[in-house]
This record gives structure tokens, C-alpha cells and sequence, in this order.
């Protein structure tokens, strides 16, 4: 559901192609959720039929400029401004509930790879950080948005050392 919200946040903030979105979306919003061509052309075919983009131009080669419509931005801001309700889950958390069916090399496998993957995401969003000139009003929101993935990201490796600490720590007073 939140690819098309994505679609349409897109679309309110400039018209595109279905091309010029995919790479608008893999600039900013892929840090936070990704999606195939595929997904985002079959979510602007939805958005269209449901009247909630329309075309705005078409150019060579049937390409085609969407824009938002008013019921568009109309759907965008009511999604907004309704807080999420959605209880989280996490395949994660769940793997890490059962994880003493496994031994302990295994386990601590487990806790390395969420360590290692967290250390290379707060690396790129390091990076976006230093290249993208934040102090522009434009950015306010997706700096934001990236602050949340640096704090998570730092906060997940340190879980992940604390956990292999723990796990590796003598006798049952560590734990």
C-alpha cells in the first residue's frame, strides 16, 4: 500500500515520467522503501485507472508525463494525516525469538550479518549525508528522513554487538 502513497507523494511534488519516478525514487525515497520498475509501472497504471493520476503529456516513443489530481492529493494528504495502525512485525525479531533451535555459532553468525549490513547502510546514508547540501528548504523532510536511518542503523549494529557479547559472555550471570 505505501508504494503507491510513494507514487503519489512523488507525483505531488513534480509531474514525471514513469521513468524519471523510478529514478527520483532511487535517489531519495529507496532508502526507505524499495520497489522493481515493474511495481512502480503497475502502481501508476492503478493510480491512472482509479483517477487518481492522469496523463499530462505524452511525448516520443509513447512516453507518458503523469501528474496528480486533485482526488490524488486529496487520497495523499488523508493518508498523512492517519496515523499508522499497522502493528509492526519483523521476520527479524521473530528469528531471533527462536533462535535457540540453532547452536551457538550459528546464532552468533546471525547477529554478525545483522551487524555487518547495518555498518554498510549507516556507511551510505554517511555518505548521502556528506553529498547531499542539506541546508536548503527542500531537504528538510528527507533529512529527516535520514537522520531516523543513521540513528536506526547505529542503534541496530550496537544491538548486534550487545548480543554477541551476551551470548559469548561466561556463565548465566552474563545473561
Amino acid at each position: 500500500m505505501s508504494l503507491r502513497f510513494a507514487a503519489l507523494g512523488l507525483l505531488a511534488q513534480e509531474s514525471g515520467s514513469g521513468y524519471d519516478l523510478l529514478k527520483r525514487f532511487e535517489n531519495s525515497m529507496a532508502n526507505v522503501w524499495a520497489a522493481t520498475q515493474s511495481q512502480l509501472y503497475g502502481e501508476l497504471g492503478r493510480l491512472e485507472r482509479e483517477g487518481l493520476i492522469e496523463i499530462a503529456a505524452e511525448g516520443p516513443r509513447r512516453r507518458k508525463l503523469y501528474a496528480i489530481t486533485e482526488t490524488g492529493r486529496h487520497a495523499l494528504r488523508d493518508w498523512l494525516a492517519t496515523p499508522d495502525s499497522t502493528p509492526a512485525r519483523s521476520s527479524r525479531l521473530l528469528r531471533v525469538f527462536l533462535l535457540s533451535e540453532v547452536d551457538t555459532p550459528a546464532a552468533l553468525a546471525f547477529f554478525a550479518d545483522i551487524e555487518q549490513r547495518a555498518e554498510a547502510e549507516l556507511a551510505h546514508l554517511t555518505t548521502l549525508l556528506e553529498q547531499i547540501p542539506w541546508d536548503t528548504g527542500d531537504n528538510d523532510f528527507g533529512r529527516i528522513a535520514l537522520e531516523h536511518g543513521l540513528r536506526h542503523y547505529r542503534m541496530e549494529a550496537d544491538w548486534a554487538r550487545w548480543a554477541t557479547a551476551r551470548l559469548t559472555a561466561e556463565g548465566p550471570a552474563a545473561r
